[in-house]
């Protein structure tokens, strides 16, 4: 079976994605390779497709338990004999998974990089026909990678017990100085390398200053009801108020952190990947593994700590290729507060890395250009030609706007409230004191006194908001974390004595009342839901409950996608549809034509 014949048969595609069949047929020539393909860019299929065209068992390594049941999932769904042993298993199902091994019964095996190490593991393993290690999620061995687990080093002790098995790096995120980490850690012997684009076209890239971040993410939700997102927040409380919050206002929702319960954890992935919900709200410090194509958005409702992360983290939208948004909730407090967790960093070295990290992740924030050229220059690759047409940047372009006076106003005044009282105060007073209002606080302290009261009196309030959060953000201003209070730092008094110039973007940054009404949250288009889409997707649905599995297992949002554009009323067309391999073609096939068939009899009716 030739390789394009195989891609079809048991995955359904007629194609390879960008570097796939390069980095296959490199794998299967027998030396190490390393391979780096963005979420969604088919990084499984690397290693999936060649343990099916040679005989052994194929060992893959995996940080999170939760993936592996997914991925095995939709192998079984496509009838590849696939397993995975981990902590989840009870001894019994250990034991008839082992036996299963020692039979020859699997061609892929799942483990976390732990068992790796363990006398039991290994001793099955030399038995086992080994062909292959594929290491999933590389860059977890490189203290510089975002997400260093030291576990992944283990791995590398493989080597000598299997001198001659060739070895798979995978990853989806990693600056050269981390790919040069995986080459030497997992000690790979000359691999090739192979580094696709890091560019997601259908990701549309946009960063939304906070303003009151509870009603902006509940419009954002509200307009995508019937799809699938991700809300990632930075604190465990954010998670549980955030989900328990979208829920109220009838966006089923569940919250997912290190500090529930492993069943309540796995519980809630369930929901989530079953569509039984529609949003999870999750922790950026613990991370989601999951497998799931069709998440249409994901909110970043806290500032990322560095771009890596972020860039994983959007990631986990569109995987099936389909149009889907990512959102920065932004604010100069979530600097401020990053900075404020980064001071606590005892060991200097560390402390500096978590501050380039921060600097990087502001600059896109930020930047006033293509996001995704941005994004594309961050990990070393050439920016698109000209506009991308798919973020804010490209679509609404920013005016730079001189915010030099406004900059000197608010950071005047935050000088002079606190020299005239001895204590900070927060950023409402500061504008309330600009604006020259008599509140009891401004009136009992004093501050209408001050040569400051009432100098901004010609901006909104909303527009000083954005040029304190702009000031936090450049390191001009800082937020103690304890009382929320303002003061200005070193770099604020430096720039007050030098007289320097301030540049703002608008429409993030807005200087009047008017700008900022259109300047409102916009609601991004999304995949429209025809009659026909929906249908379909009922059906997927009832299949998958039948299974128990997902039901992107049964098949991906862009194959019900192709399935209502082609609408093949016969198997042999339904076999050329995208996904529809021979296994799921037996499986589903009859069941999907006749529901397209009804579907047309009861239009033609109409």
């Amino acid at each position: 079976m030739t390789l394009d014949e195989a891609l079809k048969h048991h995955f359904g595609y007629t194609m390879f994605r960008p570097l796939q069949r390069e980095i296959v047929e490199a794998a299967m020539a027998g030396g190490d390779v390393v391979a780096l393909l963005p979420t969604g860019g088919g990084k499984s299929l690397c290693y999936q497709l060649p343990a099916l065209l040679e005989p052994g068992l194929t060992l893959v390594i995996s940080p999170l338990i939760a993936l592996m049941k997914d991925q095995v999932d939709a192998l079984e769904a496509n009838g590849i004999p696939a397993t995975f042993l981990n902590s989840s298993l009870d001894p019994a199902a250990t034991a008839r998974r082992l036996a299963a091994l020692d039979r020859g019964a699997y061609r892929l095996l799942y483990v976390a990089p732990e068992r790796t190490v363990m006398a039991g593991f290994l001793a099955g393993l030399a038995r086992w026909n080994l062909r292959r290690i594929a290491v999933d999620e590389a860059h977890c061995v490189s203290e510089w990678g975002h997400d260093f687990r030291p576990e992944y080093r283990q791995i590398a002790s493989l080597r000598s017990r299997h001198p001659g098995i060739p070895m798979l790096a995978l990853t989806a995120t990693a600056t050269a100085r981390v790919r040069d980490d995986i080459e030497r850690f997992l000690e790979m012997r000359k691999p090739r390398r192979f580094v696709a684009s890091f560019n997601r076209p259908n990701l549309r890239y946009a960063v939304f200053e906070k303003t009151d971040a509870v009603k902006q993410l509940l419009s954002w939700c509200t307009a995508r009801a019937n799809e699938s997102g991700i809300v990632y927040v930075q604190s465990r409380n954010s998670a549980e108020e955030l989900a328990t919050k979208l829920s109220a206002a009838g966006i089923s929702s569940r919250p997912y952190h290190a500090g529930l319960l492993p069943q309540q954890r796995a519980r809630h992935q369930e929901l989530f990947i079953r569509d039984e919900i529609r949003v999870m709200c999750a922790t950026i410090a613990f991370g989601m593994g999951i497998d799931k194509p069709n998440v249409r958005y994901v909110v970043h409702y806290d500032l990322p700590k560095n771009v890596e992360g972020y860039y994983q983290e959007t990631g986990r939208a569109g995987r099936d290729g389909l149009a889907s948004d990512c959102a920065l909730f932004f604010s100069g407090g979530d600097a401020a507060k990053q900075r404020h967790f980064i001071r606590q960093i005892e060991n200097p070295q560390e402390r500096e890395k978590a501050e380039r990290l921060l600097r990087q992740m502001l600059d896109f924030a930020a930047t006033m250009h293509c996001r995704r050229s941005h994004l594309l220059h961050y990990f070393g690759e050439d920016g698109v030609t000209g506009q991308c047409g798919n973020c804010d940047n490209c679509l609404q372009p920013p005016e730079r706007v001189d915010g030099t006076q406004v900059a000197r106003k608010a950071l005047s005044c935050i000088y002079r409230v606190r020299e005239h009282s001895g204590f900070s105060s927060g950023a409402h007073h500061i504008v309330d004191v600009l604006l020259g209002k008599r509140t009891d606080k401004v009136i009992a302290w004093g501050h209408d006194r001050l040569s400051t009261f009432g100098i901004g009196a010609e901006q909104s309030k909303g527009a000083w908001m954005a040029v304190l959060s702009e000031l936090m953000r450049t390191g001009c201003v800082e937020q103690s974390y304890e009382h929320r209070t303002l003061f200005v730092t070193e770099e604020g008094l430096r720039a007050l004595k030098e007289h320097r110039a301030f540049a703002f973007a608008m429409p993030r940054f807005v200087a009047k009342t008017e700008k900022r009404r259109s300047r409102r949250l916009r609601v991004l288009p999304t995949v429209h839901d025809d009659a026909l889409f929906e249908r379909l997707r009922e059906l997927r649905k009832r299949l998958a409950d039948d299974q128990g599995v997902p039901p992107y297992v049964v098949f991906s949002d862009a194959t019900l996608r192709e399935l209502c554009t082609q609408q093949p009323v016969t198997l042999q067309a339904f076999r050329q549809i995208g996904g529809v391999g021979d296994v799921k073609l037996e499986r589903y096939g009859t069941a999907f034509v006749e529901a397209i068939r009804s579907f047309d009899t009861a239009d033609a009716s109409d």
